[in-house]
């Protein structure tokens, strides 16, 4: 990682040499994508997506295909651990100057979008003008982008165009921005406000893959359900909430499969299977949406799924110790582990009339709320064990990320019905509480419909009942329940983060008051915590930047703005003719790295 104090062009060298192509993908001739129709990989994603376009929703799912058909200026080499950068749609990584402000990148020539009637028959080759649109669109305040916070503040003159956005109710796409130039067809210049320590990181954001104009302005507010980028693959079938089917674009120019094994057994199997192949060669994925664990386990069990994560339920079936069971590994599937650099979490909304506010009542009812859940529980009832407690906001495997941290918040219901009696939370006839004014005290907390989110319900009852709180359980389904979250609309709901990026900024951000609605879904406000955070963001990573964290950590857990539960351990089965598979700790859509025997 970035292990250094000053940031200036004296330190850029051994920063490239750290972030660069060593790993990358070898280009081949434009137009020449290798895929083979015949090899069809199908999986399923548990829960549904909302739609392609990234810059109007942070969904998951809807990143996890995305991420295929996109392309970003910068990605993550496949088999590298920790996680590294590497050029994608840049021919290298950038010229830094200006002590960090300044960035160039250079685009590779010969990058073709996939064929799209938006085009009118011609062929649309990538240029640096389409990264400077995707950027603005994030910006466009027409957008409401909930991603908007990865860019706002940062690009020199942007704040000035969004703002006359705002005055005029339309965004002059075409007028200069000082920051963002493209001096030529292949050439894009940043200027930064500021130098940002985790700028490189930011163009690897998902969200930021380059869209076409002429698509946006043929799909209007439809956009989503068109996605057209230059990435391996293209959408050819979309039916929302069900099923997605994705096919090799025939304008990717294909790569060399060329990654270096980290020296573990799992990736010298993969260096042997792969090295050399002209990549992808999967040709079509079909993506299943099945919200049910025991549905899509049933799936994979009847072959219908090539690879998935383990269900949590099914884990004592599957495995011994943390092993596969002899009948699995006899019909030859295999298991990547791996502990997800994420958090599992429970929001409590600011904003909420009951649950919000910063007053000593109100933070008492939160922080009672928290100690009545057993964190244990989940991880033996609903993890099955597959899963470890969270202690801070920052995961393992991400930069900022203590080891020895341990969170002040643990569960002790006495504990919390004592600080719950303190403040004048009684207990009617009936054994429930009452608010302090005696109005009704009762917490309405967002979920889906699945047997495991059943067992989520039942154990925040039982630990709510035994501090005296009513809770009643709003059923609904993820990508709707995410929207109400952007809006602040939900008292609580469990949520969870993956790292979009391996750095605490990326967590920390989740919490930071201006991101409420975008990213900070609980709308946090904390003068004490915003004023941690801005310190941070402007210091280089290192022992002073994670004291910071550590203090926003704490700062969080005294404001009870989350409960924090889990990191997950996700075991993926993959069965015996998918070849090249290992999961990567940020990249979502593996397919394009994939080979499969005929079987």
């Amino acid at each position: 990682m970035w292990n250094f104090k000053q940031f200036n062009r004296s330190c850029i060298a051994p920063i490239l040499l750290v972030f660069g192509v060593a790993g990358a993908a070898t280009s081949v001739q434009a137009g020449n994508n290798p895929a083979d129709p015949s090899k069809v990989v199908r999986v399923a994603l548990e829960a549904p997506d909302d739609g392609f376009d990234l810059v109007r929703t942070y969904n998951a799912y809807s990143n996890w295909v995305a991420e295929a058909i996109f392309e970003r200026l910068l990605t993550y080499d496949y088999l590298a651990r920790p996680a590294k950068l590497v050029p994608q749609a840049a021919e290298a990584m950038p010229e830094v100057s200006d002590g960090g402000k300044s960035y160039v990148f250079h685009i590779r020539k010969g990058i073709y979008f996939a064929p799209d009637p938006a085009f009118k028959g011609v062929r649309r080759e990538l240029t640096a003008q389409d990264y400077a649109y995707s950027f603005k669109r994030f910006l466009d305040p027409k957008n409401r982008s909930p991603s908007a916070n990865v860019l706002e503040g940062k690009i020199a003159g942007m704040d000035e165009a969004v703002a006359k956005a705002k005055k005029s109710g339309r965004f002059d796409y075409d007028a200069p921005v000082a920051g963002l130039q493209t001096p030529d067809r292949y050439t894009l210049k940043i200027t930064l406000t500021a130098p940002d320590y985790n700028f490189l990181y930011i163009m690897g954001f998902n969200a930021l893959g380059a869209q076409a104009r002429e698509v946006i302005d043929a799909y209007g507010e439809q956009s989503g359900a068109h996605p057209v980028g230059t990435g391996a693959y293209m959408l050819e079938q979309y039916v929302p909430r069900s099923k997605i089917v994705l096919v090799a674009n025939p304008e990717y120019r294909g790569y060399t499969w060329d990654f270096k094994s980290t020296g573990s057994a799992w990736d010298e199997q993969l260096v042997h299977d792969m090295k050399g192949k002209k990549m992808p060669q999967v040709g079509r994925v079909e993506v299943s949406i099945i919200e049910e664990e025991q549905s899509r386990w049933l799936a994979f069990q009847g072959k219908q799924i090539d690879f998935d994560f383990l269900p949590q339920a099914a884990a004592p079936t599957v495995l011994d110790g943390t092993e596969l069971k002899p009948s699995f590994k006899a019909e030859g599937i295999r298991m990547n582990t791996v502990i997800e650099p994420g958090l599992a979490y429970v929001i409590m909304n600011f904003r909420d009339p009951l649950l919000g506010g910063d007053s000593l009542e109100k933070n008492a009812l939160r922080r009672a709320i928290a100690m009545s859940y057993n964190v244990q529980d989940e991880i033996s009832q609903v993890r099955m064990g597959l899963a470890v407690k969270a202690e801070m906001v920052i995961p393992e495997g991400v930069v900022g990320h203590d080891p020895n941290y341990r969170s002040s918040i643990a569960y002790d219901p006495a504990l919390a019905n004592k600080l719950l009696d303190h403040f004048g939370y009684k207990r009617g006839a009936d054994g429930y509480r009452t608010l302090p004014d005696g109005g009704p005290l009762v917490i309405k907390m967002a979920t889906e419909a699945s047997a495991k989110n059943v067992v989520f319900s039942e154990i925040w009852k039982r630990g709510l009942d035994k501090i005296g709180i009513r809770v009643d359980f709003k059923v609904s389904n993820y990508a709707d329940n995410l929207r109400a979250a952007t809006e602040c609309k939900l008292m609580m709901w469990n949520g969870s983060w993956s790292a979009d990026y391996p750095e605490g900024d990326n967590f920390m951000q989740l919490l930071y008051g201006p991101n409420a609605g975008q990213g900070n879904n609980g709308c946090y406000s904390s003068p004490a915590f915003d004023a941690l955070y801005d310190k941070a963001k402007v210091l280089p990573p290192g022992p002073e930047r994670n004291q910071l964290y550590i203090a926003m950590s704490r700062q969080m857990e005294a404001d009870t703005a989350w409960v924090i539960t889990v990191s997950r351990s996700r075991n993926w089965l993959i069965r015996p003719w998918i070849k090249g598979f290992k999961r990567h700790p940020i990249l979502q859509a593996d397919w394009q790295y994939l080979d499969m025997e005929k079987h």
